[in-house]
């Protein structure tokens, strides 16, 4: 072991879908939304799923949130979590966003 324990900005992206709960999930997405601007974490809203940026135990806290307030909600929970941790970067949701659009207009 390095004694790495991850960078203070990381950026997470994940999912919490309540199983059997029919096609549309808008109602249980608001309810994980909710949690993650009460935790004042910087994040997006995508069509597929929420990207949240901070520190590890902070991100990982708001995902298990969002996944033990589905658990509530629904009999069965799945939720899928990645997590891109890069050292030495802050910023990393502008950072990666910005990255590509410079290499965008350059063409």
């Amino acid at each position: 072991m390095n004694g790495i324990q991850g960078g203070s900005d990381l950026i997470a992206q994940f999912k919490v879908l309540p199983v059997g709960k029919g096609e549309s999930l808008s109602e249980y997405v608001a309810e994980c939304v909710r949690i993650v601007e009460e935790s004042g974490l910087k994040h997006q809203l995508t069509p597929m799923s929420t990207i949240v940026e901070g520190d590890l135990d902070e991100v990982m806290e708001v995902i298990m949130r969002c996944h033990k307030k589905m658990r509530e909600m629904s009999n069965r929970v799945v939720t899928t979590i990645d997590i891109d941790d890069r050292g030495g970067v802050k910023d990393p949701m502008s950072g990666k966003m910005a990255s590509v659009e410079r290499r965008t207009r350059a063409r």
